[in-house]
């Protein structure tokens, strides 16, 4: 009886520190995941898992963003025309336009971070114009993170301001 019992007793406690441990095998770090996007960790982040949207997208309103939550390349053009988006977040796991990359007339956007990934802008240029909130040291430095600058670039008519370093690809 008292082999029986010791049994019971070490398959209990072996349970109960094995449900204290960080299994690192789960793939999330022993995490649970409490947030609401579909990556395995805890903070709320994006999950790059999307790939490429194939053909051109106008974003006009912050849904519009977030449908474009989670890829990483865009085929076509990009036109951000939205008076109400104040972020581009939602673009985080973006690296690549395949077109043209227009941000125009964004009166709430006073920064271009979501786009910290971007590193391509292949077809059309980059065209950044009429965003009355936004530094033209964001555009700098924009251009200095892509590998490749485009052709052509157009940036006019944002907020004005002294940029200390100048970026080096300033227009």
């Amino acid at each position: 009886m008292n082999d029986i019992r010791n049994l019971l007793l070490g398959l209990a406690l072996a349970v109960a520190v094995a449900g204290c441990s960080d299994d690192s095998s789960r793939g999330d770090g022993g995490t649970t995941d409490t947030d609401a996007d579909t990556d395995t960790d805890a903070d709320t982040d994006t999950d790059c898992t999307q790939g490429e949207y194939s053909g051109d997208f106008d974003v006009t309103t912050q849904t519009d963003l977030e449908t474009l939550a989670g890829y990483t390349s865009i085929s076509g053009y990009l036109s951000i025309h939205c008076a109400s988006c104040t972020d581009l977040i939602a673009l985080s796991c973006l690296t690549s336009v395949g077109g043209y990359l227009n941000i125009y007339d964004n009166s709430a956007l006073t920064d271009l971070e979501g786009l910290n990934a971007l590193t391509s802008v292949v077809g059309g240029g980059l065209h950044i114009y009429d965003n009355a909130g936004l530094p033209d040291c964001e555009v700098c430095d924009l251009l200095d993170q892509l590998a490749t600058a485009p052709t052509p670039i157009d940036v006019h008519d944002n907020q004005s301001d002294a940029c200390t370093p100048v970026p080096t690809n300033c227009p």
